[in-house]
Protein backbone atom coordinates (compact mmCIF):
# COMPACT_ATOMS: atom_id res chain seq x y z
CA UNK A 1 0.00 0.00 0.00
CA UNK A 2 3.10 2.17 1.16
CA UNK A 3 4.85 1.80 -2.32
CA UNK A 4 1.45 2.40 -4.46
CA UNK A 5 0.99 5.53 -2.59
CA UNK A 6 4.72 6.22 -3.10
CA UNK A 7 4.30 5.39 -6.85
CA UNK A 8 1.19 7.89 -6.92
CA UNK A 9 3.21 10.82 -5.06
CA UNK A 10 5.93 10.76 -8.07
CA UNK A 11 3.49 10.40 -10.95
CA UNK A 12 2.00 13.27 -9.69
CA UNK A 13 5.19 15.28 -9.18
CA UNK A 14 6.22 14.04 -12.64
CA UNK A 15 3.05 15.18 -14.02
CA UNK A 16 3.50 18.69 -12.22
CA UNK A 17 7.24 19.04 -14.31
CA UNK A 18 5.51 18.47 -17.32
CA UNK A 19 2.44 20.84 -16.60
CA UNK A 20 5.19 23.58 -15.58
CA UNK A 21 7.94 22.73 -18.66
CA UNK A 22 5.93 25.38 -21.06
CA UNK A 23 6.33 27.75 -18.49
CA UNK A 24 9.80 27.61 -17.42
CA UNK A 25 10.84 26.91 -21.45
CA UNK A 26 11.23 29.86 -23.33
CA UNK A 27 11.52 28.34 -27.21
CA UNK A 28 10.28 29.93 -30.48
CA UNK A 29 9.68 26.70 -32.22
CA UNK A 30 9.62 23.37 -32.15
CA UNK A 31 13.69 23.70 -31.84
CA UNK A 32 13.66 24.09 -28.38
CA UNK A 33 16.36 26.37 -27.18
CA UNK A 34 17.77 26.31 -23.81
CA UNK A 35 20.16 29.94 -23.78
CA UNK A 36 19.91 30.80 -20.52
CA UNK A 37 17.96 27.98 -18.80
CA UNK A 38 18.86 26.85 -15.12
CA UNK A 39 18.05 24.04 -12.73
CA UNK A 40 15.66 23.98 -10.37
CA UNK A 41 15.08 22.00 -7.11
CA UNK A 42 13.03 18.99 -7.65
CA UNK A 43 12.27 17.26 -4.07
CA UNK A 44 16.47 15.53 -3.90
CA UNK A 45 17.15 16.53 -7.61
CA UNK A 46 17.79 19.46 -9.61
CA UNK A 47 15.78 19.59 -12.65
CA UNK A 48 15.40 21.41 -16.06
CA UNK A 49 12.65 20.77 -18.23
CA UNK A 50 13.52 20.38 -21.91
CA UNK A 51 10.18 20.38 -23.29
CA UNK A 52 6.89 17.73 -24.00
CA UNK A 53 5.45 16.86 -26.98
CA UNK A 54 3.35 14.87 -28.36
CA UNK A 55 4.98 12.51 -31.16
CA UNK A 56 2.85 10.97 -34.11
CA UNK A 57 5.32 7.87 -35.13
CA UNK A 58 5.02 6.41 -38.40
CA UNK A 59 7.06 3.26 -40.51
CA UNK A 60 6.95 5.30 -43.52
CA UNK A 61 8.05 8.95 -42.09
CA UNK A 62 11.08 8.95 -39.08
CA UNK A 63 10.33 10.68 -35.90
CA UNK A 64 12.73 11.99 -33.61
CA UNK A 65 14.32 14.11 -31.27
CA UNK A 66 17.82 15.20 -32.20
CA UNK A 67 20.56 16.77 -29.10
CA UNK A 68 21.85 19.89 -31.14
CA UNK A 69 25.26 21.28 -28.65
CA UNK A 70 23.36 20.70 -25.88
CA UNK A 71 26.09 21.61 -23.00
CA UNK A 72 25.97 22.92 -19.33
CA UNK A 73 28.37 25.33 -17.56
CA UNK A 74 29.01 25.33 -14.10
CA UNK A 75 30.89 28.24 -11.96
CA UNK A 76 33.85 28.11 -10.91
CA UNK A 77 33.29 28.31 -6.89
CA UNK A 78 31.19 24.39 -7.85
CA UNK A 79 34.23 23.24 -9.47
CA UNK A 80 36.11 24.59 -6.79
CA UNK A 81 33.79 22.95 -3.99
CA UNK A 82 33.92 19.60 -5.98
CA UNK A 83 37.36 19.05 -6.04
CA UNK A 84 37.26 19.82 -2.14
CA UNK A 85 35.09 17.00 -1.66
CA UNK A 86 36.91 14.41 -3.68
CA UNK A 87 39.26 15.19 -6.81
CA UNK A 88 38.34 12.03 -8.91
CA UNK A 89 34.35 12.44 -8.60
CA UNK A 90 32.61 13.43 -11.36
CA UNK A 91 29.94 15.53 -11.45
CA UNK A 92 27.00 14.53 -14.04
CA UNK A 93 23.90 15.97 -15.66
CA UNK A 94 21.88 12.90 -16.92
CA UNK A 95 18.76 13.61 -20.10
CA UNK A 96 15.62 11.37 -19.63
CA UNK A 97 13.26 10.57 -22.31
CA UNK A 98 9.92 9.14 -21.09
CA UNK A 99 6.59 8.77 -22.40
CA UNK A 100 3.30 9.29 -20.51
CA UNK A 101 3.00 5.80 -20.26
CA UNK A 102 6.08 4.92 -18.32
CA UNK A 103 6.23 7.64 -16.37
CA UNK A 104 7.03 4.65 -12.98
CA UNK A 105 9.86 3.94 -15.05
CA UNK A 106 11.51 7.40 -13.61
CA UNK A 107 12.58 7.58 -10.12
CA UNK A 108 12.46 4.94 -6.76
CA UNK A 109 10.68 4.34 -4.25
CA UNK A 110 12.94 4.36 -0.69
CA UNK A 111 12.02 1.52 1.93
CA UNK A 112 13.14 3.88 4.62
CA UNK A 113 11.22 6.87 3.83
CA UNK A 114 8.69 5.78 1.94
CA UNK A 115 8.95 8.82 0.12
CA UNK A 116 9.26 8.15 -4.23
CA UNK A 117 12.71 10.20 -5.02
CA UNK A 118 14.12 10.65 -8.83
CA UNK A 119 17.89 11.07 -7.37
CA UNK A 120 19.14 7.17 -5.69
CA UNK A 121 18.96 7.59 -2.13
CA UNK A 122 21.12 5.40 0.37
CA UNK A 123 18.65 2.97 0.51
CA UNK A 124 17.80 2.25 -2.74
CA UNK A 125 21.46 1.84 -3.20
CA UNK A 126 22.03 -0.78 -0.40
CA UNK A 127 18.96 -2.72 -2.07
CA UNK A 128 21.14 -2.70 -5.46
CA UNK A 129 18.07 -0.77 -7.38
CA UNK A 130 20.46 1.90 -8.46
CA UNK A 131 23.49 3.83 -7.95
CA UNK A 132 24.11 6.23 -4.96
CA UNK A 133 23.87 9.99 -6.44
CA UNK A 134 23.01 9.17 -9.73
CA UNK A 135 19.34 9.04 -11.20
CA UNK A 136 16.64 6.31 -11.18
CA UNK A 137 15.49 4.73 -14.07
CA UNK A 138 14.35 1.74 -14.88
CA UNK A 139 13.34 -0.32 -18.05
CA UNK A 140 9.82 -0.38 -18.71
CA UNK A 141 9.43 -3.49 -20.42
CA UNK A 142 12.50 -6.07 -21.61
CA UNK A 143 12.16 -5.37 -24.98
CA UNK A 144 11.09 -1.84 -25.41
CA UNK A 145 15.11 0.23 -24.61
CA UNK A 146 12.58 3.21 -22.80
CA UNK A 147 13.07 5.53 -20.93
CA UNK A 148 16.33 6.74 -23.09
CA UNK A 149 18.99 8.10 -20.91
CA UNK A 150 21.92 10.22 -22.12
CA UNK A 151 24.83 11.49 -19.94
CA UNK A 152 27.20 14.15 -19.86
CA UNK A 153 30.08 14.67 -17.39
CA UNK A 154 32.31 17.74 -16.19
CA UNK A 155 35.70 16.49 -16.45
CA UNK A 156 37.44 15.72 -12.97
CA UNK A 157 40.10 17.88 -11.44
CA UNK A 158 37.80 21.41 -11.93
CA UNK A 159 36.62 21.26 -15.62
CA UNK A 160 33.96 23.67 -16.13
CA UNK A 161 31.65 21.94 -19.07
CA UNK A 162 29.69 19.04 -19.64
CA UNK A 163 28.65 18.70 -23.45
CA UNK A 164 26.25 15.73 -24.74
CA UNK A 165 27.44 14.55 -28.10
CA UNK A 166 24.89 15.01 -31.39
CA UNK A 167 22.50 12.54 -31.12
CA UNK A 168 19.64 11.53 -32.43
CA UNK A 169 17.14 9.65 -30.73
CA UNK A 170 14.54 7.64 -32.86
CA UNK A 171 11.00 7.55 -31.51
CA UNK A 172 9.33 4.60 -32.79
CA UNK A 173 6.11 4.65 -30.40
CA UNK A 174 3.03 7.23 -30.46
CA UNK A 175 3.03 8.99 -27.68
CA UNK A 176 3.45 11.77 -25.11
CA UNK A 177 7.24 12.39 -24.62
CA UNK A 178 8.87 14.51 -21.80
CA UNK A 179 12.74 15.14 -21.92
CA UNK A 180 14.14 16.17 -18.20
CA UNK A 181 17.72 17.09 -17.76
CA UNK A 182 18.39 16.17 -13.69
CA UNK A 183 21.78 16.12 -11.73
CA UNK A 184 22.21 15.20 -8.30
CA UNK A 185 24.99 16.63 -6.99
CA UNK A 186 24.87 19.52 -4.30
CA UNK A 187 28.07 20.72 -5.27
CA UNK A 188 26.55 21.94 -8.64
CA UNK A 189 24.59 24.58 -6.77
CA UNK A 190 27.62 26.56 -5.27
CA UNK A 191 27.99 30.00 -6.49
CA UNK A 192 25.98 30.34 -9.47
CA UNK A 193 23.87 28.42 -11.30
CA UNK A 194 24.67 25.82 -13.94
CA UNK A 195 23.64 27.63 -17.64
CA UNK A 196 22.58 25.75 -20.23
CA UNK A 197 23.16 25.89 -23.96
CA UNK A 198 22.18 24.47 -27.06
CA UNK A 199 19.10 22.75 -28.32
CA UNK A 200 16.92 19.81 -29.17
CA UNK A 201 14.39 19.45 -32.18
CA UNK A 202 11.50 17.38 -31.69
CA UNK A 203 10.24 15.91 -35.24
CA UNK A 204 7.29 13.73 -35.31
CA UNK A 205 6.49 11.86 -38.99
CA UNK A 206 3.69 14.54 -39.79
CA UNK A 207 6.21 17.21 -39.67
CA UNK A 208 7.52 19.70 -37.05
CA UNK A 209 4.26 21.02 -34.84
CA UNK A 210 3.51 19.21 -31.90
CA UNK A 211 1.07 16.58 -31.38
CA UNK A 212 -1.35 18.52 -29.94
CA UNK A 213 -1.23 21.19 -32.63
CA UNK A 214 -0.85 19.08 -35.93
CA UNK A 215 -5.28 18.22 -35.87
CA UNK A 216 -5.32 22.16 -36.05
CA UNK A 217 -3.94 22.90 -39.10
CA UNK A 218 -6.33 20.79 -41.45
CA UNK A 219 -9.05 22.09 -39.66
CA UNK A 220 -8.26 26.01 -40.01
CA UNK A 221 -7.49 24.92 -43.42
CA UNK A 222 -11.29 23.60 -43.61
CA UNK A 223 -12.62 26.83 -41.48
CA UNK A 224 -10.61 29.29 -44.17
CA UNK A 225 -13.04 27.56 -46.72
CA UNK A 226 -15.95 28.07 -44.52
CA UNK A 227 -15.28 31.38 -43.92
CA UNK A 228 -14.76 31.65 -47.65
CA UNK A 229 -18.04 30.32 -48.64
CA UNK A 230 -20.18 32.15 -46.03
CA UNK A 231 -18.44 35.64 -47.28
CA UNK A 232 -19.56 34.84 -51.31
CA UNK A 233 -23.02 34.44 -50.22
CA UNK A 234 -22.56 37.50 -48.16
CA UNK A 235 -21.09 39.70 -50.51
CA UNK A 236 -23.32 38.16 -53.47
CA UNK A 237 -26.64 39.22 -51.67
CA UNK A 238 -24.86 42.46 -50.75
CA UNK A 239 -24.11 43.31 -54.29
CA UNK A 240 -27.34 42.38 -55.64
CA UNK A 241 -29.09 44.75 -53.00
CA UNK A 242 -26.62 47.22 -52.39
CA UNK A 243 -29.29 50.01 -52.71
CA UNK A 244 -31.27 47.72 -49.36
CA UNK A 245 -28.53 47.43 -47.07
CA UNK A 246 -28.79 48.30 -43.77
CA UNK A 247 -26.11 49.83 -41.24
CA UNK A 248 -25.97 46.92 -39.25
CA UNK A 249 -25.56 44.66 -41.99
CA UNK A 250 -22.29 46.83 -43.17
CA UNK A 251 -21.02 45.76 -39.26
CA UNK A 252 -21.44 41.91 -39.79
CA UNK A 253 -19.54 42.54 -43.43
CA UNK A 254 -16.94 43.48 -40.89
CA UNK A 255 -17.32 40.54 -38.72
CA UNK A 256 -16.88 38.20 -41.24
CA UNK A 257 -14.02 39.75 -43.05
CA UNK A 258 -12.24 39.49 -39.87
CA UNK A 259 -13.55 35.80 -39.38
CA UNK A 260 -11.39 35.19 -42.74
CA UNK A 261 -7.92 36.65 -41.39
CA UNK A 262 -8.42 35.01 -38.32
CA UNK A 263 -8.53 31.80 -39.96
CA UNK A 264 -6.37 32.08 -43.19
CA UNK A 265 -4.06 33.51 -40.41
CA UNK A 266 -4.09 30.29 -37.67
CA UNK A 267 -3.81 28.43 -41.09
CA UNK A 268 -0.70 30.17 -42.61
CA UNK A 269 1.29 29.85 -38.79
CA UNK A 270 0.76 26.40 -38.56
CA UNK A 271 1.72 25.42 -41.81
CA UNK A 272 4.80 27.65 -41.57
CA UNK A 273 5.61 25.84 -37.87
CA UNK A 274 5.13 22.20 -39.43
CA UNK A 275 6.86 23.08 -41.99
CA UNK A 276 10.10 25.21 -40.85
CA UNK A 277 10.19 23.73 -37.41
CA UNK A 278 10.17 27.82 -36.53
CA UNK A 279 6.97 29.44 -35.06
CA UNK A 280 6.53 32.83 -36.32
CA UNK A 281 5.71 34.95 -33.99
CA UNK A 282 4.19 37.95 -36.24
CA UNK A 283 1.86 35.36 -37.52
CA UNK A 284 0.73 33.90 -34.21
CA UNK A 285 0.04 37.18 -33.08
CA UNK A 286 -2.20 39.02 -36.15
CA UNK A 287 -4.17 35.66 -35.48
CA UNK A 288 -4.44 36.15 -31.82
CA UNK A 289 -5.22 39.62 -32.41
CA UNK A 290 -7.87 38.92 -35.45
CA UNK A 291 -9.79 36.56 -33.43
CA UNK A 292 -9.69 39.06 -30.22
CA UNK A 293 -11.18 41.58 -32.10
CA UNK A 294 -13.70 39.45 -33.84
CA UNK A 295 -14.71 38.32 -30.61
CA UNK A 296 -15.65 41.68 -29.63
CA UNK A 297 -16.78 42.91 -32.95
CA UNK A 298 -19.25 40.06 -32.76
CA UNK A 299 -20.38 40.59 -29.55
CA UNK A 300 -20.93 44.56 -29.69
CA UNK A 301 -22.45 43.95 -32.86
CA UNK A 302 -25.23 41.54 -31.56
CA UNK A 303 -25.65 43.49 -28.56
CA UNK A 304 -26.86 46.52 -30.62
CA UNK A 305 -28.85 44.28 -32.85
CA UNK A 306 -30.64 43.47 -29.16
CA UNK A 307 -31.01 46.80 -28.44
CA UNK A 308 -32.76 47.57 -31.36
CA UNK A 309 -30.26 49.91 -32.91
CA UNK A 310 -31.49 50.68 -36.57
CA UNK A 311 -34.51 48.79 -36.24
CA UNK A 312 -36.18 50.28 -33.27
CA UNK A 313 -33.91 53.50 -32.98
CA UNK A 314 -31.86 55.47 -35.20
CA UNK A 315 -28.74 54.82 -32.46
CA UNK A 316 -28.11 53.39 -29.37
CA UNK A 317 -30.01 55.45 -26.43
CA UNK A 318 -27.75 58.30 -25.65
CA UNK A 319 -23.69 58.99 -25.48
CA UNK A 320 -23.30 57.16 -21.95
CA UNK A 321 -25.04 53.92 -22.98
CA UNK A 322 -23.27 54.02 -26.63
CA UNK A 323 -19.91 54.74 -24.13
CA UNK A 324 -20.65 51.69 -22.33
CA UNK A 325 -21.12 49.38 -25.03
CA UNK A 326 -18.10 50.60 -26.19
CA UNK A 327 -16.39 50.49 -23.06
CA UNK A 328 -17.09 47.08 -22.99
CA UNK A 329 -16.15 45.69 -26.26
CA UNK A 330 -12.93 47.44 -25.41
CA UNK A 331 -12.20 46.03 -22.29
CA UNK A 332 -13.36 42.42 -23.51
CA UNK A 333 -10.49 42.85 -26.34
CA UNK A 334 -8.04 43.80 -24.44
CA UNK A 335 -8.98 40.70 -21.70
CA UNK A 336 -9.23 38.50 -24.94
CA UNK A 337 -6.00 39.80 -26.43
CA UNK A 338 -3.94 39.36 -23.56
CA UNK A 339 -5.53 35.41 -23.07
CA UNK A 340 -5.06 34.64 -26.90
CA UNK A 341 -1.04 35.92 -26.73
CA UNK A 342 -0.49 34.21 -23.46
CA UNK A 343 -1.31 30.96 -24.70
CA UNK A 344 -0.31 31.23 -28.50
CA UNK A 345 2.65 33.70 -29.02
CA UNK A 346 5.92 31.77 -29.16
CA UNK A 347 3.90 28.16 -27.49
CA UNK A 348 5.74 25.35 -28.66
CA UNK A 349 4.85 22.56 -25.65
CA UNK A 350 2.23 20.63 -25.87
CA UNK A 351 0.78 21.74 -22.58
CA UNK A 352 -0.81 24.66 -21.03
CA UNK A 353 0.73 27.62 -19.19
CA UNK A 354 0.55 27.08 -15.34
CA UNK A 355 -3.22 27.30 -14.30
CA UNK A 356 -3.04 29.97 -11.78
CA UNK A 357 -1.53 31.91 -14.32
CA UNK A 358 -4.37 31.29 -16.89
CA UNK A 359 -6.54 31.59 -14.68
CA UNK A 360 -6.07 34.89 -13.97
CA UNK A 361 -6.44 35.63 -17.53
CA UNK A 362 -9.70 33.31 -17.81
CA UNK A 363 -11.31 35.07 -15.16
CA UNK A 364 -12.04 38.28 -17.03
CA UNK A 365 -13.23 36.98 -20.31
CA UNK A 366 -15.38 34.70 -18.67
CA UNK A 367 -16.92 37.46 -16.28
CA UNK A 368 -16.98 39.68 -19.19
CA UNK A 369 -18.92 37.47 -21.50
CA UNK A 370 -21.71 37.12 -18.65
CA UNK A 371 -21.75 40.59 -18.75
CA UNK A 372 -22.55 40.32 -22.66
CA UNK A 373 -25.15 37.26 -21.93
CA UNK A 374 -27.03 39.28 -19.41
CA UNK A 375 -26.95 42.09 -21.40
CA UNK A 376 -28.31 41.11 -24.82
CA UNK A 377 -31.04 38.69 -22.97
CA UNK A 378 -32.40 41.73 -21.51
CA UNK A 379 -32.14 43.96 -24.47
CA UNK A 380 -33.58 41.45 -26.31
CA UNK A 381 -37.17 41.15 -24.57
CA UNK A 382 -37.69 45.07 -24.08
CA UNK A 383 -36.94 45.49 -28.28
CA UNK A 384 -39.45 42.11 -28.71
CA UNK A 385 -41.97 44.16 -26.02
CA UNK A 386 -41.52 47.34 -28.09
CA UNK A 387 -42.08 45.79 -31.65
CA UNK A 388 -45.32 43.49 -29.91
CA UNK A 389 -46.85 46.95 -28.85
CA UNK A 390 -46.44 48.50 -32.14
CA UNK A 391 -47.58 45.50 -34.01
CA UNK A 392 -44.52 44.86 -36.27
CA UNK A 393 -45.07 41.59 -36.99
CA UNK A 394 -41.99 41.16 -39.52
CA UNK A 395 -39.70 42.53 -37.19
CA UNK A 396 -41.20 40.38 -34.35
CA UNK A 397 -40.03 37.10 -36.05
CA UNK A 398 -37.19 38.36 -37.40
CA UNK A 399 -36.37 38.80 -33.22
CA UNK A 400 -38.20 35.89 -32.39
CA UNK A 401 -35.25 33.96 -34.50
CA UNK A 402 -32.81 35.67 -33.05
CA UNK A 403 -33.44 34.77 -29.97
CA UNK A 404 -34.06 31.04 -30.74
CA UNK A 405 -30.53 31.41 -32.75
CA UNK A 406 -28.76 33.05 -29.30
CA UNK A 407 -30.39 30.49 -26.81
CA UNK A 408 -29.35 27.75 -29.04
CA UNK A 409 -25.69 29.13 -29.14
CA UNK A 410 -25.77 29.86 -25.56
CA UNK A 411 -26.47 26.44 -24.34
CA UNK A 412 -24.39 24.63 -26.30
CA UNK A 413 -21.80 26.94 -25.24
CA UNK A 414 -22.57 26.03 -21.46
CA UNK A 415 -22.43 22.24 -22.31
CA UNK A 416 -19.16 22.35 -23.95
CA UNK A 417 -17.36 24.23 -21.36
CA UNK A 418 -18.25 21.47 -18.63
CA UNK A 419 -17.15 19.25 -21.67
CA UNK A 420 -13.92 21.21 -21.22
CA UNK A 421 -13.62 21.41 -17.81
CA UNK A 422 -14.34 17.37 -17.36
CA UNK A 423 -11.92 16.74 -20.29
CA UNK A 424 -9.15 18.78 -18.30
CA UNK A 425 -9.57 17.87 -14.93
CA UNK A 426 -9.83 14.34 -15.96
CA UNK A 427 -6.71 13.85 -17.67
CA UNK A 428 -3.93 14.07 -15.43
CA UNK A 429 -1.50 12.41 -17.29
CA UNK A 430 -2.19 14.10 -20.67
CA UNK A 431 -2.62 10.46 -22.24
CA UNK A 432 -5.70 11.64 -24.21
CA UNK A 433 -3.58 14.46 -25.86
CA UNK A 434 -4.42 13.11 -29.72
CA UNK A 435 -8.42 14.32 -28.60
CA UNK A 436 -7.25 17.28 -27.38
CA UNK A 437 -7.30 19.67 -30.53
CA UNK A 438 -11.79 19.40 -30.43
CA UNK A 439 -11.63 21.65 -27.85
CA UNK A 440 -10.43 24.93 -29.35
CA UNK A 441 -12.20 23.78 -32.51
CA UNK A 442 -15.35 23.56 -30.34
CA UNK A 443 -15.47 27.27 -29.85
CA UNK A 444 -14.24 28.27 -33.28
CA UNK A 445 -17.60 25.74 -34.87
CA UNK A 446 -19.65 27.40 -32.39
CA UNK A 447 -18.66 30.73 -33.15
CA UNK A 448 -18.86 30.32 -36.67
CA UNK A 449 -22.71 28.39 -36.06
CA UNK A 450 -23.71 31.58 -34.78
CA UNK A 451 -22.71 34.13 -37.18
CA UNK A 452 -24.06 32.25 -39.80
CA UNK A 453 -27.27 32.21 -38.02
CA UNK A 454 -27.21 35.87 -37.73
CA UNK A 455 -26.06 36.10 -41.38
CA UNK A 456 -29.08 34.00 -42.98
CA UNK A 457 -31.42 36.12 -40.60
CA UNK A 458 -29.95 39.24 -41.65
CA UNK A 459 -28.76 38.74 -45.09
CA UNK A 460 -29.65 41.55 -47.44
CA UNK A 461 -32.85 40.90 -49.38
CA UNK A 462 -35.34 43.04 -50.83
CA UNK A 463 -36.89 42.96 -47.60
CA UNK A 464 -34.42 44.58 -45.37
CA UNK A 465 -35.73 48.35 -45.86
CA UNK A 466 -38.86 46.69 -43.96
CA UNK A 467 -36.47 45.66 -40.82
CA UNK A 468 -34.55 48.98 -41.20
CA UNK A 469 -35.55 52.19 -38.76
CA UNK A 470 -37.87 54.94 -40.32
CA UNK A 471 -38.64 58.04 -38.79
CA UNK A 472 -42.52 57.27 -39.92
CA UNK A 473 -42.46 54.74 -37.48
CA UNK A 474 -41.67 57.20 -34.86
CA UNK A 475 -44.16 59.82 -35.64
CA UNK A 476 -46.51 56.68 -35.86
CA UNK A 477 -45.63 55.84 -32.53
CA UNK A 478 -46.13 59.25 -31.35
CA UNK A 479 -49.54 59.45 -32.46
CA UNK A 480 -50.54 56.20 -30.84
CA UNK A 481 -49.35 57.45 -27.51
CA UNK A 482 -51.48 61.21 -27.98
CA UNK A 483 -54.00 59.20 -29.13
CA UNK A 484 -53.55 56.59 -25.58
CA UNK A 485 -53.56 60.20 -23.68
CA UNK A 486 -56.79 61.52 -25.46
CA UNK A 487 -58.86 58.50 -24.12
CA UNK A 488 -58.34 59.54 -20.20
CA UNK A 489 -61.08 61.87 -20.54
CA UNK A 490 -63.30 59.22 -21.94
CA UNK A 491 -62.64 56.21 -19.48
CA UNK A 492 -62.62 58.11 -16.60
CA UNK A 493 -66.71 59.24 -16.15
CA UNK A 494 -67.44 56.48 -17.70
CA UNK A 495 -69.84 53.86 -16.34
CA UNK A 496 -67.22 51.88 -15.23
CA UNK A 497 -66.76 49.52 -11.98
CA UNK A 498 -64.12 48.28 -10.45
CA UNK A 499 -65.66 44.51 -11.55
CA UNK A 500 -65.79 45.06 -15.52
CA UNK A 501 -63.53 43.48 -18.07
CA UNK A 502 -62.33 45.95 -20.75
CA UNK A 503 -60.25 46.14 -23.88
CA UNK A 504 -59.51 48.90 -26.27
CA UNK A 505 -58.60 48.69 -29.67
CA UNK A 506 -58.19 51.28 -33.14
CA UNK A 507 -60.43 50.76 -36.26
CA UNK A 508 -58.76 49.91 -39.20
CA UNK A 509 -58.47 52.90 -40.83
CA UNK A 510 -57.35 53.87 -37.57
CA UNK A 511 -59.51 57.37 -37.38
CA UNK A 512 -61.26 56.04 -33.88
CA UNK A 513 -60.25 54.81 -30.91
CA UNK A 514 -62.79 51.76 -29.29
CA UNK A 515 -63.35 50.90 -25.78
CA UNK A 516 -65.36 47.72 -25.09
CA UNK A 517 -66.40 46.92 -21.66
CA UNK A 518 -69.20 44.53 -19.77
CA UNK A 519 -71.10 47.90 -19.55
CA UNK A 520 -71.19 49.00 -23.27
CA UNK A 521 -69.10 49.79 -26.74
CA UNK A 522 -67.43 53.11 -26.83
CA UNK A 523 -65.95 54.82 -29.23
CA UNK A 524 -64.03 58.00 -29.93
CA UNK A 525 -63.08 59.78 -33.40
CA UNK A 526 -60.59 62.18 -34.21
CA UNK A 527 -61.90 65.75 -33.21
CA UNK A 528 -65.22 64.58 -31.72
CA UNK A 529 -65.93 63.84 -28.24
CA UNK A 530 -66.32 60.00 -26.81
CA UNK A 531 -69.78 58.53 -27.85
CA UNK A 532 -71.24 55.49 -26.64
CA UNK A 533 -72.47 52.77 -29.36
Amino acid sequence: MTSQMASSRLARVVTALVLTSCALLCADASVHDYSGERFAASGNAFVLHGGSEGVYASAKAGAFIRFEKVSFTRSPESAAAAAAEGGNRTATVTAVIFEAGDRDAVGGTDAASGERALCCTPTLAERGACTEGAVTHRASNATSGWPKVLSASFPPGGGLDAAFPDETVPVSRTGMYTLLFVHCDASLSAGAAVNAAGKTIWKNSRGYLPGRMAPLLPFYGAMSLAFAALAAYWFAQYARFWREVAPLQSCATVVIALGMVEAATWYLDLAEFNESGVRPRGATLWAATAGSLRGAAARVLVLAVAMGHGVVRPALAGMRRSARVAGLGAAFFAAAEALEVSENVGAVSDHSPSPARRMLLVIPVAAMNAVFVCWIFSSLSKTLHKLKARRMTAKVEMYRRLNNALIIAVAVSLGWMTFEIHFKSTEEYSERWRAAWVIPAGWQLISFSLLCAICLIWAPSQASTRYAYSEEEEDGEEDVDRALEDTRPLIRPGPLSYVDTWAISVSQDATKIILRTDSGVYAKAAGDGGKRV
